[in-house]
């Protein structure tokens, strides 16, 4: 018996690769497939069956990519207008040697949700893992907003039904293998641990404690960040993303080409460190590092224009473009070549953004001639914050910027400086004239002992 869990950094995606008896089972894979494959030649395996726990909202799943690069059939759940593939209902049943896996139906995140139960009949008719997709993670249940206010009650009842009658009655042994692991915004607090057990969530995940007319209205009230890219995944995994075939082919771009691509509408993403894209950056670019580029990108690049990497030559272009491909970013187009070294190499216009420190800030908080704006998330703004700012998600800036004016000098700060940066520069791409990200944000002013307000105060 195979099995592997294969991780995809950034989104913190859990996809499964199965095998026993000459077959494998992949359960919801990414859209980069050659691990799959690898996998599956390594092990002297026939991949002949492909799942998707349901319609997944913050990827590209992979699956008409790996059937067209390694065969196999398509399965999910059944209570979905899918394009492509094969519906599935409770109690079906597919065979890997020894292994066999069953379809349960658990509604709740989506309507077609399905899990995968896992017994290996070499040792027992017992139930050893089941595959639970967004259903359940690691100290927290999945989210149940993709279908409006009106219906999160309906959604939130068939989660709790579909926990407490389906997964639950598996036993608490039994391994739980979800989709996504901390981090993901499938869920809004996972911890940090990728599997767990029915026992151990029914023993310790705090949701799980509550009566069924308080979970349902706790999830009711849940309120997550909804990225404006979901409807683009959601659309491509209803009705199956382009097959790629391979990795796309990156051109190399020179500095004088980009310069004429960037006036022709051409989206330059700046993927390194917040201070070196600080200390000088083509004037117009996005600065997301690198690690921050499977979170974001969503927010604030469109789908239409082509994408330019910058970087610093460093090895990481490869990752970078394997996490805007699994978010559908088929629009990206090449690099700088030779990295951001050769732009200014040949004298090219560098554009620099201001940076402040937290003491810096601590001395003029209360001038009253700037606009302090903390980007972190709800959950952290109502931990504490800086007396005097305005706050706006990051991810959100784009979509509310009537509300930050352009006649005065706009301070932003996050968690370390990272989004801060990042935002940061949007607003110069936007014309904010007068814009400073601070260093090491809300970390930096709490290591400092400065004052923090509470909403309670």
């Amino acid at each position: 018996m195979i099995f592997r869990m294969i991780k995809s950094e950034g989104i913190a995606h859990h996809s499964y690769f199965l095998g026993d008896g000459g077959k494998a089972a992949v359960i919801d894979p990414r859209r980069d497939v050659e691990i799959y494959q690898d996998l599956a030649q390594e092990n002297d395996l026939q991949i002949e069956y492909i799942f998707e726990t349901h319609r997944n909202e913050d990827y590209v799943i992979g699956s008409l990519e790996l059937q067209n690069a390694a065969g196999g059939e398509i399965y999910h759940g059944a209570h979905f207008d899918f394009a492509y593939g094969n519906p599935v209902n409770e109690k079906d049943k597919f065979q890997l040697g020894s292994m066999e896996l069953e379809v349960l139906e658990t509604p709740g995140h989506t309507k077609e949700s399905i899990s995968l139960v896992l017994r290996d009949l070499s040792a027992s008719h017992a139930v050893q893992m089941v595959f639970t997709g967004d259903l359940i993670f690691a100290g927290e249940t999945g989210r149940i907003d993709f279908y409006g206010v009106k219906n999160r009650p309906k959604m939130a009842e068939l989660l709790y039904d579909s926990l407490f009658t389906k997964i639950f009655s598996l036993g608490e042994h039994v391994i739980l293998c979800p989709a996504h692991g901390a981090g993901s915004v499938c869920g809004a607090d996972i911890r940090e641990q990728d599997y767990s057990t029915v026992g151990y969530e029914m023993n310790t995940n705090q949701q799980l404690q509550l009566s069924k007319e308080e979970f349902i209205r706790q999830k009711s009230e849940e309120e997550l960040y909804y990225p404006p890219y979901f409807r683009n995944m959601e659309k491509l995994n209803q009705d199956g993303a382009p097959i790629l075939g391979r990795l796309l082919h990156l051109r190399p771009v020179s500095p004088l080409n980009l310069i004429k691509l960037q006036k022709n509408g051409f989206q330059i993403l700046d993927v390194r460190k917040p201070t070196s894209f600080a200390g000088g950056h083509i004037k117009g670019s996005l600065s997301i590092w690198r690690e921050g580029v499977p979170a974001f990108a969503g927010w604030f690049l469109n789908y239409q224009d082509p994408i330019i990497i910058v970087d610093d030559r460093d090895g990481t272009r490869d990752m970078v473009q394997r996490v805007l491909l699994r978010a559908g970013f088929d629009n990206l187009y090449g690099y700088l070549s030779g990295g951001f070294p050769s732009w200014y190499l040949q004298a090219q216009d560098v554009e620099t953004l201001k940076l402040q420190t937290v003491q810096q800030l601590r001395d003029r908080q209360f001038d009253g001639d700037f606009n302090l704006l903390d980007v972190r998330k709800l959950a952290d703004r109502e931990k504490g914050f800086i007396e005097g700012s305005k706050h706006i998600y990051a991810g959100l800036v784009p979509h509310r910027l009537e509300e930050i004016p352009k006649e005065q000098e706009i301070v932003v700060y996050c968690d370390s400086g990272f989004k801060s940066t990042m935002v940061a520069s949007y607003l110069l791409q936007k014309g904010y004239r007068d814009v400073v990200s601070v260093l090491g944000s809300m970390r930096a002013w709490i290591n400092a002992s400065y004052p923090v307000v509470k909403n309670n105060q």
